[in-house]
């Protein structure tokens, strides 16, 4: 099995928020954003005229791999919150490490912004993404369609 990123992180959940908005605003976000629930956290910023939402669904506190050991034994209360607490500071690292990366693969040319946060962008009048919005209609189509080969065969006169 492999190793989540930052698994071990000791940056705290705030920190990393904290650079997401550094990040943000210094790639040219005009607005910043992050919303929190039991379930999932929210980063959302403007920028190039653009609505940007990443949604993260965040740790259940109640997963036995929290409350449990790998051998099944029961753990006390606070050794199960600081299991949780590291999972959950290691989502906000990797969120923090993603946005980064989109933002310089932008900076230096590799991708364009555009098609870069294409699915996490929130259109005007709505509250989904692209990407939420269209997630349900591509699984659908892969279903019915058959997909065209990454490697057409290319015939005699193909060639």
């Amino acid at each position: 099995m492999t190793r989540r990123f930052a698994a071990d992180t000791s940056v705290s959940m705030d920190r990393s928020i904290a650079e997401i908005r550094t990040t943000v605003r210094r790639y040219g976000a005009n607005e910043f954003m992050h919303m929190e629930s039991d379930e999932r956290a929210a980063v959302s910023f403007s920028m190039r005229g653009r609505r940007i939402l990443f949604r993260v669904p965040m740790p259940d506190q109640k997963d036995r791999a929290f409350t449990h050991t790998e051998t099944g034994k029961p753990r006390a209360a606070n050794v199960a919150e600081a299991a949780w607490e590291q999972a959950c500071r290691a989502s906000w690292r990797a969120l923090a490490l993603v946005i980064k990366a989109k933002l310089e693969a932008v900076e230096v040319g590799i991708v364009m912004f555009e098609d870069e946060f294409l699915a996490n962008t929130v259109p005007p009048g709505s509250s989904v993404t692209l990407g939420e919005a269209m997630r349900e209609p591509m699984r659908i189509a892969h279903e019915t369609q058959s997909s065209t080969p990454l490697l057409p065969y290319l015939g005699e006169g193909d060639r």
